[in-house]
């Protein structure tokens, strides 16, 4: 492999950039803006399609986890999540930051955070893909004509009858997954301040 290929993409360049956004972009929003219903049953109904967009992110990347393992940029893997999409992890994360949205009660929130995410993660797997075009040639390109890279197409499922499972992934994933479960006291906390009229509130859809 020559200098100038294509090199794994530095995944601390993706985290770093979801904090920034985060920080500056979505955690103001997200305390100066309050939900579409206060309480009753609609309220009830966001908190559930969140808790369960959230539990489905943390269960999918560890679902994905069990396929790829350490296999990643390694192999061209096909089976399991990875026949639905190319990126199931990012699937998952988008999902789990949905349900986040909508545990804080407004679809204007969920919807600007799920773009948000979404669009920094399809960059940077494109930029990941440049490398695995280039390690893997055509396996890889007729990996990727056949399978959409994030948004999953269910029909496309297979998936071996065994599978090898490597445990120094799943830590890592289990960590990623407190991030995930940690939406919950953060949107408790989060209610709090606006209940509590600790900064001017403005209503969005």
């Amino acid at each position: 492999m020559n200098s100038t290929a294509p090199r794994p993409f530095n995944q601390k360049i993706r985290i770093r950039t979801l904090r920034i956004v985060s920080a500056l972009v979505l955690l103001p929003l997200l305390l100066l803006t309050g939900p579409m219903w206060e309480d009753g049953w609609p309220r009830d109904i966001t908190r559930l399609i969140g808790t369960l967009l959230v539990v489905v992110g943390v269960l999918g990347r560890f679902w994905a986890i069990l396929y790829i393992g350490t296999r990643k940029n390694k192999e061209v893997m096909q089976d399991g999540p990875y026949s639905v999409c190319r990126h199931p992890l990012y699937l998952s994360s988008t999902l789990g930051v949905a349900g986040f949205g909508f545990l804080l009660g407004s679809f204007f929130i969920a919807a600007l955070m799920t773009i948000l995410v979404f669009t920094i993660l399809n960059i940077t797997a494109g930029r990941e893909e440049a490398f695995l075009r280039h390690e893997f040639g055509t396996a890889y390109a007729e990996y990727a004509q056949n399978v959409p890279r994030i948004l999953p197409r269910l029909s496309g499922f297979h998936t071996k009858g065994e599978i090898s499972v490597q445990i120094a992934p799943l830590k890592m994933t289990y960590q990623d997954a407190l991030v995930f479960l940690g939406f919950f006291p953060l949107a408790v906390v989060i209610d709090w301040v606006r209940d509590v009229s600790l900064l001017p509130m403005f209503v969005l859809p």
